[in-house]
């Protein structure tokens, strides 16, 4: 039985797809981070180009074929999702935007997600805070709080000082993870903050406390010991500080 599945979702358009390689290198990082738990995992890899005619008639009819509405639905059940697109003209690509465009509003309702970006320059970083993650938001999604971004020069060994992809893939992936775990209590679960039985005040002490004189502490039984000045009216109050 497989303990949790990841629905990938890759907006890469060539073969092959530096997209597509990041979409994989943040699965095998999830999924390795929820083996290491004991867990087991399932991953499902969809890549939109193969979907690009489905979700164009889609976006016009109103209507998914069965094959995009049969990806749509495995989304809509998986645990987690892990959605990566190209930059194109300082934004998530044209075909990633319509693919989530054609899913209902409700499909991602509390979905940890994971999203991650490719481009040809550093500078297209911007586009997971100020464009995809605001999408997610929209979607009411629950976003890992560290996006992953890949220039062509992160697929190197790197400029000095500066944090590995492979460091920022995994800690992205522990994060996701850590999401999951927030997964709401299946019907029939205790809750995690349930008492049990044996901590709940028994009747006996529930009459007792209703019915015995109240234990006060000395602060609550004596007089109130505030100093002269706080009893004091305002206005003579203020004449004393003047003095």
């Amino acid at each position: 039985m497989t303990d949790r599945r990841l629905v990938v979702v890759s907006g890469g358009l060539g073969v092959p797809s530096s997209s597509r390689m990041l979409a994989d290198a943040l699965a095998a990082a999830s999924r390795a981070e929820i083996e290491a738990s004991g867990l087991s995992a399932a991953v499902s890899t969809f890549e939109l180009r193969e979907y690009a005619v489905d979700i164009a008639n889609t976006m016009v009819t109103g209507y998914a074929p069965p094959r995009l509405e049969a990806a749509i639905n495995e989304l809509a059940a998986a645990d987690a999702l892990i959605a990566v697109s190209p930059v194109f003209t300082a934004s998530m690509s044209g075909l990633f935007k319509s693919f989530f465009d054609v899913i209902d509003n409700s499909a991602l309702d509390g979905k940890p997600v994971l999203i991650g970006a490719t481009g040809g320059s550093p500078r297209h970083s911007m586009v997971l805070d100020y464009s995809m993650r605001p999408m997610f938001s929209y979607l009411r999604a629950r976003t890992a709080p560290t996006a992953v971004y890949a220039a062509p020069g992160d697929w190197g060994e790197g400029e000095a000082g500066a944090v590995s992809l492979d460091q920022r893939v995994r800690r992205a992936a522990g994060e996701l993870v850590a999401l999951m775990g927030d997964l709401p209590e299946q019907p029939g679960r205790p809750s995690r903050d349930a008492r049990p039985a044996s901590a709940l005040p028994s009747p006996a002490q529930t009459s007792s406390a209703q019915t015995s004189p109240a234990q006060t502490s000395p602060a609550q039984t004596s007089p109130t010991q505030a100093s002269p000045a706080q009893s004091l009216p305002f206005e003579e109050l203020l004449a004393r500080i003047r003095k």
